[in-house]
């Protein structure tokens, strides 16, 4: 989205960021109506993601996967990363508030990795 805007730079809360999340829960209720399997990946934060994925009950067997690391590493893979469409840059790095639904969860650790087969055996369970 953001290379339809001419000059964009990335910011905290701009106008491109809402666009993208009401189109991101857009989308996903367009696939879920028509039967469609889907896995949305995100930062999925409570403030911000729990209002859009609760609208989506209805329609999907929601399950979440919570991915967890260190703060301390998540703030070097942070400072390492370089995406044109965040301000990554900008963050103030604070707790991070995980989506906190009524659904089945599974906690991933990323320090090292992760074990991708055990993740695909909790979405198909």
């Amino acid at each position: 989205m953001v290379h339809g805007v001419d000059d964009y730079v990335p910011a905290l809360a701009d106008e491109s960021a809402f666009r993208t999340l009401e189109t991101f829960f857009g989308v996903l209720r367009l696939l879920l109506s028509a039967g469609v399997t889907v896995v949305a990946e995100a930062a999925f934060q409570d403030r911000l993601w729990r209002p859009g994925l609760e609208q989506l009950a209805p329609l999907a067997r929601v399950k979440v996967v919570q991915c967890q690391v260190e703060p301390d590493i998540a703030r070097r893979r942070m400072g390492e990363r370089r995406r044109a469409a965040h301000a990554d840059g900008q963050w103030v790095v604070r707790e991070f508030e995980r989506v906190a639904l009524d659904v089945p969860e599974f906690w991933v650790d990323t320090t090292d990795g992760y074990e991708l087969d055990a993740v695909v055996a909790f979405v198909n369970g």
